[in-house]
């Protein structure tokens, strides 16, 4: 099967870039740190972009959609019907994301990498499918290798077509009725966690749903923990395909040098996927939108990560990245467009 890329390596910063950021700051009219982490996000910004005028003016948002069999188990508050309705709503302007990406001046795309519903002839729908929704990860593998492949092929497709639209971001989001079980699942396989320390609400399962919740993953865990071998196989054993294609999104950003905006549980576990497959690709990833799923501060520990707000949101689809996107606009603009002392003629005291 084809992993090759997987072996390529991030681009690296500019280095020259990252050091002439960091004299800048110093040079704006302000004490030095008094912008927080705004100053480093410019700086990396800056090394990313290899400019000192850093802008995120062209934004892509990709909503990764997926079914998955471990639904028939009622890990979910809402039936698995819902998926395919929240795709039609994504396509029709509705959905939250789709009122965050509009007022941003952000692009929307929408990818079924693997719903159960019939979506080829809906207008503003990608349709790429891995399969008809992943297997019940609680009796066998979520998913074939060659349904990995092609999930991940999804999302390396997402992100060329974002870099031939000109994109300077991209975010990832993400809809599948369960995914926040296979989110625990993965995260559980790849940090040596029980469901019982990750496992949380999700879209709205009450105490009893957690606990059986985290039973149902721990007994999957133990069906598969042999198997599981490394990241990609974790991937496809307890995974989803919007899991897969957005980390394969990300390994690809950091392959082509797009920085990432990374959303929430389930968004950070595919992220911790892609740290775990390409180290260095994480250099180019920001986080938007702490989760309130128990398992996030794992996932941000691993991933040695700082969401940038944390407003108690818990829908996905992107939506938290989303909202987070501004603070790094603004970054950059104080970044390239404040006076240095010797612009404004202020003296540096």
């Amino acid at each position: 099967m084809n992993f090759a890329w997987l072996k390529n390596p991030a681009r690296a910063l500019n280095g020259a870039a990252l050091e002439a950021a960091q004299t800048r700051q110093m040079q704006l009219t302000k004490p030095p740190g008094s912008l927080g982490d705004l100053e480093g996000i410019a700086i990396r910004l800056a090394g990313m972009q290899s400019t000192q005028q850093p802008a995120l003016d062209q934004v892509r948002i990709a909503v990764f959609a997926a079914d998955h069999g471990i639904a028939a188990e009622g890990v979910s508050a809402f039936p698995q019907a819902v998926t395919g309705q929240m795709i039609l709503n994504f396509a029709r302007g509705g959905a939250a994301i789709s009122v965050l990406a509009r007022n941003l001046g952000a692009s929307l795309e929408v990818v079924d990498v693997g719903s159960i519903g019939n979506n080829e002839a809906m207008t503003g729908v990608v349709v790429q499918k891995a399969a008809k929704g992943a297997a019940n990860f609680r009796r066998q593998p979520a998913m074939t290798e060659v349904q990995l492949v092609a999930a991940m092929q999804a999302g390396r497709d997402a992100v060329e077509r974002a870099r031939q639209d000109g994109a300077q971001l991209f975010i990832g989001g993400e809809m599948g009725i369960a995914n926040t079980s296979a989110a625990t699942a993965l995260a559980c396989a790849l940090l040596g966690r029980s469901a019982g320390e990750i496992a949380g609400p999700g879209t709205g399962l009450d105490a009893a749903g957690v606990a059986r919740k985290a039973q149902i993953i721990d007994e999957s865990l133990a069906l598969h923990r042999a198997a599981m071998t490394s990241p990609l196989e974790a991937l496809r054993h307890v995974g989803g395909f919007e899991i897969a294609a957005l980390a394969a999104a990300y390994i690809a950003c950091a392959q082509a040098g797009l920085p990432v905006l990374v959303d929430g549980f389930i968004a950070s576990s595919a992220a911790l996927v892609a740290m775990k497959i390409r180290p260095d690709a994480a250099n180019w990833w920001f986080y938007g939108h702490a989760s309130a799923e128990p398992g996030y501060v794992h996932l941000m520990r691993a991933l040695d990560a700082k969401p940038l707000v944390n407003l108690g949101m818990r829908l996905g689809e992107g939506s938290g990245a989303a909202v987070a996107l501004p603070i790094l606009r603004l970054a950059a603009a104080l970044h390239g467009q404040m006076a240095t002392f010797g612009d404004a003629g202020v003296s540096e005291g």
